[in-house]
């Protein structure tokens, strides 16, 4: 720090800015701003009266990392808040709209320079030019040290703590009086020489062969702050030393750095964490990554060592993710910028996966331990006792957070028990080498540069594949325990063992690789399948599960796992893709085994999956079929849930039937019977509560009770959304919500739903629904009046769609595809896709849309001269089929079309005769765009 005796005083009001010594006074009281509002305030009131360009500013203040003007007016705003500059009319610093900043405070005649009885620091080393992202904390411990005698910085190694505390050292050092003095332990291998290296720090000649009576005399005399650095290796001598002095020396306040703390009495404990980083998600942009301090830092120190340098969109989330793979550690991330110019950014992130990554070297003026990530372990490493070294590398088999139990399970034996491994995590988690977790729950953690570390040493000493496979049985038999767990809401089941996907994906790599172990990985395979399903990640099911039989081979031994993977192959088929052309044989042969080895559960689980697995490729007939034999084997089932599995499957197949009087039958039955449901079922991927009544809304929809449909599609938007499973989300959404709302006519909240469903599916990857919500979203825009944007989109994204829009769930979009034609005055190409549709309809028995889709082709027949005088026919054929139904909705739709013909042909009379019929039957729905018509031409026919 420059000695202020020649450092000549801007005084302004009741300031006085010192700008060689970098300090800022209010009457005579030093003032604590910000690092880049200070240089703000230098630079402006050197230049007293002039207006400063904004870029001038930037490029003076950030050097040559570039920001926005965004950073410069947040530091602006900082700078006169501190200076109580924030009423409507400036007094010292004013913007000058279009041009930059001015400082227009009246200036005090220049203070001369005089002479200041201030020492510098005595052994206090230089601060770094620039800190990023640690302003508030320097501001934080500093002003504690005005209420707490004896202060703890405490955290990883690399993070930064001895930067903070030279900062706070130099922030300080006026209120000392220059008397700060900074002691490094870290060059110290013998504790015995504690005092001795103090007393030499504060330039003592002490000969005495105990020289704490000297250090304690020199202390007395006047305020001193001392800085003591790196002492975890010399806390056993030191902790008694520092409450010594600090007890007799009451001027004195000690700052002291640590990797865990002294636990000494008085001591106050600052905990450091690491930089802020940008968080995991899509579409961040470059302002949005600058916003974090790891990111600045990263950036800052690429533009030190290799030129200005400016940050592109396509690079921004690649900082994002190096940021985050490092922890926010200050040394790791001023390292890996010091690749950057030899590997560009994309090259220095792949490299964060290899050890070598730990080799790169910093600053040469650094201490060896803060030259290199490995030396900085090591030289925590080295420090620990055996127990602890052994933990530590044993624990680096865990990816993520991890539970104590996880830990005490895959760590302890050989030398180690259970109690011991726990003292020794206990431990670690002081020395700041593992770090307790942000959960609800207790759960611990290794940042990935130390696992890396503490993988490297684990595979020197040859204990790699012992622990792996410790690592591999505990989660194997975790989640057979998962699958076990079926009375356990999902919301809580999926933070249990949810929590434990990444370190299933680690067992799982380890085991089925060559040097691994493949019964292993065969057995957690089929013990993860419940967890893949529950977080709906099918595509990861589905390959996880192909793995497993290549390994398990054609060998007849051991069916019972090959009828659990076949079974998640299937299942993940059919809900991951859909019209899986290979889920059939694949659940027929698992019906085989399970008949062979007399499983019910399976025996189930293969009927359910040839049973929508009939519904995906249109066979309902089949379909009918196989909901009988579900129903006959779950018969005889203690299970209770087993029969209301079958009743509900019979309710979706007479549904899509056209059968909805008896669908509303058995969907009801389901429903007054939840209240005994305990237990998830386990042959079910989605949850049964929920998912009945997304089809129960669909149903009283087309009967014609919509007020009651829409309460109930609205309450399982609510639930479904609290449930947490994304794939029943997804079908809350697109079987009900969706629908609904557009055949009310209420776009407005269509296009809502539909928006949150794209949203979904894209945030957890679930391809099917992803590509019918965009389908939806652009049926929505059609319907809203803008054909000419919608029907593009809706026939390019049915394009895309591909054998999906086979589904039975495309099937309405494809009728609105036909109906749009029409509105395009393109109503014969409009009736070839009706009668491709209609086929289509008629060979697979899917009738629950056909009165919609003649209706469709009736309104197209009416734009159509050649085809205009049969179109009364469809409405009433359409008219009849959807009252043999039961579906009352449509019926009502088809009375609209048929009356509007009728008026168009002078025939009034029959036309209200019809309307008056049909709106007779509707006790609710007052309010659905449909029933607003219809009472439209009922009081257009009266007058």
């Amino acid at each position: 720090m420059p000695d202020r005796s020649e450092d000549s005083a801007i005084s302004f009001g009741p300031f006085r800015l010192f700008p060689k010594s970098r300090l800022l006074e209010k009457e005579g009281t030093p003032l604590h701003v910000g690092g880049r509002a200070l240089d703000i305030l230098i630079y402006l009131a050197e230049r007293p009266g002039e207006v400063i360009d904004k870029r001038e500013l930037v490029k003076r203040i950030w050097a040559n990392v570039n920001v926005d003007e965004g950073s410069l007016r947040f530091h602006v705003a900082s700078l006169r808040k501190a200076l109580g500059d924030t009423g409507k009319s400036a007094r010292y610093v004013v913007n000058v709209p279009g041009r930059g900043y001015c400082f227009v405070a009246s200036l005090a005649q220049a203070t001369p320079p005089v002479s200041v009885d201030i020492a510098p620091p005595r052994s206090l080393p230089a601060q770094l030019a620039k800190m990023v992202g640690r302003e508030e904390v320097i501001e934080k411990i500093s002003n504690g040290l005005s209420l707490y005698r004896f202060m703890t910085v405490v955290g990883p190694g690399g993070i930064g703590k001895t930067a903070v505390a030279i900062a706070v050292g130099h922030r300080r050092s006026a209120d000392f009086g220059g008397r700060v003095f900074f002691v490094d332990f870290g060059p110290l291998r013998d504790p015995g020489h504690v005092a001795t290296t103090i007393a030499s720090a504060l330039g003592l000649a002490i000969s005495a062969e105990d020289p704490s009576p000297a250090l304690l005399t020199f202390l007395k005399a006047s305020p001193a702050l001392l800085i003591f650095d790196s002492c975890e290796h010399v806390l056993d001598t030191l902790v008694p030393l520092v409450e010594r002095i600090v007890r007799e020396a009451p001027q004195l306040r000690v700052l002291a750095t640590s990797r865990e703390s002294f636990r000494s009495e008085g001591e106050r404990i600052f905990r450091l964490f690491p930089l802020d980083c940008p968080p995991e998600r899509d579409g961040l942009n470059v302002a949005d990554v600058l916003a974090y301090p790891a990111a600045q830092l990263f950036v800052e120190r690429i533009a030190q060592s290799s030129g200005p340098f400016q940050l592109s969109a396509e690079e921004a989330p690649l900082v994002a993710s190096i940021c985050r793979r490092l922890d926010g550690i200050a040394l790791a991330i001023e390292l890996a910028a010091g690749r950057v110019n030899a590997y560009g950014i994309a090259g220095t992130a792949s490299l964060l996966d290899s050890r070598f990554s730990l080799q790169w070297r910093g600053r040469r003026t650094a201490v060896p331990r803060h030259q290199t990530l490995a030396a900085a372990l090591d030289w925590s490493y080295d420090l620990l006792p055996a127990a602890e070294s052994a933990t530590l590398r044993r624990l680096s088999v865990f990816v993520g957070p991890f539970a104590p139990e996880a830990a005490a399970a895959v760590a302890s034996g050989d030398g180690l028990s259970v109690s011991e491994t726990l003292e020794a995590i206990d431990s670690l988690v002081t020395k700041s080498l593992i770090s307790p977790s942000g959960s609800r729950t207790l759960r611990y953690r290794l940042l990935d540069t130390t696992r890396t570390y503490a993988l490297g040493k684990l595979n020197e000493l040859g204990e790699t594949r012992q622990f792996a496979r410790r690592h591999a049985e505990h989660f194997r038999d975790f989640f057979e325990r998962a699958e076990a767990d079926t009375s356990t809401p999902l919301p809580e089941w999926l933070n249990v063992y949810g929590a434990e996907l990444d370190n299933a994906r680690a067992a799982l790599d380890w085991a089925l690789a060559p040097d691994g172990d493949a019964a292993l990985g065969i057995a957690l395979t089929a013990a993860a399948v419940t967890l893949w399903v529950r977080l709906s990640l099918f595509a990861e099911c589905r390959e996880r599960s192909r793995m497993a039989l290549a390994a398990l081979g054609d060998t007849g031994a051991d069916d019972r796992i090959r009828m659990q993977l076949l079974s998640a192959l299937g299942w993940s088929l059919m809900y991951g893709e859909g019209r899986a052309r290979e889920a059939r044989p694949i659940l027929e042969t698992t019906l085989e085994l399970a008949e062979g080895l007399d499983d019910k559960d399976f025996r189930l689980r293969a009927l359910w999956g040839l049973c929508i697995d009939q519904f995906n490729n249109g066979q309902f007939g089949k379909a009918r079929a196989l909901a009988d034999r579900f129903a006959d084997a779950a018969a005889n089932s203690p299970d209770k849930t087993d029969l209301m599995l079958g009743d509900r499957l019979m309710a979706v197949a007479l549904h899509y039937l056209g059968d909805q009087n008896d669908a509303r039958l058995r969907i009801d039955r389901v429903s007054t019977s939840l209240h005994v449901l305990a237990a998830k079922p386990k042959i079910f991927p989605l949850d049964l509560r929920i998912s009945t009544q997304y089809f129960r809304a669909r149903i009283l929809w087309l009967q014609g009770l919509a007020d009651q449909a829409r309460a109930l599609a609205a309450r399982n938007i609510e639930e479904g959304r609290a449930n947490g499973h994304a794939l029943t989300f997804c079908s809350v959404l697109g079987q009900a919500a969706c629908p609904i709302a557009f055949w009310a006519g209420d776009l407005d909240a269509a296009e809502r739903h539909g928006a949150e469903l794209l949203e979904h599916t894209e945030r957890h990857a679930i391809r099917l629904w992803g590509l019918w919500a965009r389908a939806f979203n652009a049926a929505v825009t059609a319907k809203r009046g803008d054909v000419a944007t919608g029907l593009p989109l809706l026939r390019e994204e049915l394009n895309r769609a591909g054998d999906a829009r086979f589904l039975p769930r495309f099937l309405p979009l494809l009728g609105e595809l036909a109906a749009c034609f029409g509105e395009a005055d393109q109503a014969d190409r409009g009736l070839d896709m009706i009668e491709d549709i209609l086929a289509r309809c008629n060979d697979r028995q899917e009738h629950w849309y056909l009165p919609e889709l003649i209706r469709i082709k009736g309104e197209l027949m009416l734009k159509s001269p050649r085809h205009s005088s049969d179109a009364d026919a469809r409405f009433r054929e359409a008219m009849d089929i959807a009252a043999q139904q039961g579906a009352h909705f449509w019926e009502l739709r088809c009375a609209i079309s048929l009356a509007r013909s009728m008026i168009g042909a002078g025939r009034s009379a029959e036309a209200r005769a019809v309307l008056d019929k049909v709106c007779g039957t509707f006790a609710e729905g007052s309010d659905i765009a449909d029933m607003r018509i219809a009472r439209e031409l009922i009081a257009q026919l009266r007058t």
